[in-house]
């Protein structure tokens, strides 16, 4: 199921997938200087976007471990 946003922040997997594609762009060294620090600025942008759903995810992962007693019951 895609996750799904009520901001114009995209999802994690559109910000992995752009990422992705700017760090080709720049490894490629065919863009100016100045294409380059506008990439590498975009590519910043987008990897705290991709933490700031990693962070989040931890976060629920957390509460619904501490909210089921901290983990694993033995059977």
């Amino acid at each position: 199921m895609p996750e799904e946003t009520t901001d114009d922040r995209p999802t994690y997997e559109q910000a992995r997938e752009e990422l992705v594609d700017v760090v080709r762009r720049l490894e490629t060294g065919a863009a100016t200087l100045e294409e380059s620090l506008a990439l590498w600025e975009r590519g910043e942008a987008l990897a705290a976007v991709c933490q700031d759903w990693l962070d989040g995810a931890r976060a629920k992962l957390d509460a619904a471990v501490a909210r089921d007693g901290g983990g694993p019951k033995p059977s």
